[in-house]
């Protein structure tokens, strides 16, 4: 079976480099650098979590609006932590073609500036709340880093929601509801993940605090997908975003955000596929199914035929299929597929037909099984289904392994991947181990362990008030 030029194990971050582009994920030729272009594999594939996204958004009765990308300085300005988290990675428009422009407009580095001004229009009374709102959209930032498809990169595919609400208390239980969400959306992927209550140094720019969203990759490094933010009335003051309560006085709204971006494809890449190529989840697969007729002298439009009515027989059932009718090398159809990381393949020969059956093809585990035509349609789903499974139980054993709970730095230093450490609580000693173990503060756990409480910082060694996470990061 051909496989890579570079080995996951022995060079992570070119094999992932190599499999974006051998896959036609995108194509990073683009003059801008940081700006890819979406190939149409990729971008169906980037579809389909979408979809995932929108029903669960659905399910949670919040409505989808689209808001311009511009933003004018003005607005942008009214919330000074924000311009501060957000200032060096705008990009500015001066000039509307030889015309200087009297305001200068930025692309949205994220859309609290462009949404605020007009929820604070939308909203008048309590009848008006909860404000549930979210849009798909992309969004710009200069990063300066080495850029990377997927995972760093300057013109963003971006998901986020912003609710309002009456008080602080609903605000968290929109908090509880966005954790929610972001479980059942990553098991559908097949990735299992942590929360971590950001520090305070490292939150959100104008948040009350921030959770993050982490994978752990196969290169020992975490990958943040996502956040979940309590904003309090930090955004509301500014912008003046008010309701009438029930007693006829005005109150400002309390406020949270939940983001996730195309890393969500960087993790699925890079966490399950192998030497061969991507291995997707079946739920966000552009071709689900694979059809390969085995051709043989004569017997080419009988071969056909059954294809097509297999493939007929499956998409009734919902299942996205294709059937590769190229005039090419059944090897050659096998590596290309295996490549795209399709979940199943099903080849039918002459003597598949007179046997009355198909094989069946997984790509994770590459096992051949010989399945009835009648028990096709259960055998297709089933196996869907136990490759979720496979792929989500592999994945949660490199989390495991590769998370280290210890009570000294020189135990850490022993081991790469997630360390947790017993901590006092004071960006002193946090930002101390940052810099002894080479890595970045992930955060607290989100449900913490008391007993924690009888533990020493490893830094100050005073008592430990809680945990705290450490990893090297992308």
């Amino acid at each position: 079976m051909p496989e890579t030029k570079f080995k996951k194990s022995e060079d992570f971050n070119e094999w992932y480099n190599e499999i974006v582009e051998l896959a036609d994920l995108c194509d990073k030729r683009y003059p801008i650098k940081g700006m890819n272009v979406w190939r149409p594999y990729g971008w169906k594939l980037m579809s389909h979590v979408d979809k995932l996204i929108r029903q669960e958004m659905d399910k949670t009765n919040h409505q989808e609006v689209m808001f311009p990308l511009l933003i004018p300085e003005k607005s942008f300005q009214k919330e000074a932590d924000h311009i501060e988290g957000f200032g060096s990675e705008v990009f500015w428009i001066t000039h509307a073609g030889q015309n200087e422009l009297e305001e200068r407009w930025l692309l949205r580095p994220t859309s609290e500036t462009a949404m605020y001004p007009v929820f604070s229009q939308w909203i008048r009374s309590h009848a008006d709340l909860p404000l549930k709102t979210y849009q798909i959209v992309n969004s710009f930032r200069y990063e300066t880093k080495q850029t990377r498809a997927f995972i760093r990169v300057r013109e963003i595919h971006f998901f986020e929601a912003h609710t309002c609400h009456v008080d602080f208390n609903d605000a968290e239980c929109q908090i509880e509801q966005d954790k929610q969400i972001a479980d059942r959306l990553l098991k559908k992927l097949c990735l299992p993940f942590i929360f971590n209550k950001r520090p305070e140094w490292d939150k959100f720019a104008g948040a009350f605090y921030t959770i993050s969203i982490d994978v752990l990759m196969p290169s020992g490094r975490t990958l943040q997908l996502g956040s979940i933010h309590q904003y309090k009335d930090n955004f509301s003051k500014p912008y003046d975003i008010t309701y009438e309560t029930e007693e006829g006085t005005h109150a400002h709204c309390h406020q949270t955000t939940y983001g996730m971006s195309e890393r969500l494809l960087g993790a699925v890449v890079g966490i399950h596929g192998d030497d061969t190529g991507l291995i997707l989840p079946p739920d966000v697969s552009p071709i689900q199914v694979v059809i390969v007729p085995i051709i043989f002298k004569d017997t080419r439009e009988k071969v056909f035929t059954v294809c097509h009515e297999v493939a007929e027989q499956l998409t009734d059932k919902g299942l996205r299929i294709h059937v590769d009718q190229r005039d090419v090398n059944p090897g050659n159809k096998f590596y290309e597929w295996e490549l795209k990381g399709v979940p199943l393949r099903i080849e039918i020969g002459p003597r598949d037909i007179s046997n009355n059956q198909v094989v069946l093809v997984s790509r994770d585990t590459g096992e051949k099984k010989n399945i009835a035509r009648d028990d096709l349609i259960n055998a297709v789903e089933l196996n869907l289904d136990e490759m979720s499974q496979r792929l989500l139980k592999r994945a949660e054993v490199l989390l495991k392994e590769k998370t280290h709970i210890v009570d000294t730095l020189d135990e850490a230093k022993e081991y790469d991947g997630i360390i947790q450490l017993p901590w006092c609580g004071t960006d002193r000693c946090a930002l101390e181990v940052e810099e002894i173990l080479d890595g970045n503060t992930l955060g607290e756990p989100i449900t913490n362990d008391e007993s924690v409480t009888e533990k020493k910082c490893v830094t100050c060694g005073k008592p430990a008030k809680t945990w705290m996470r450490f990893a090297k990061t992308y």
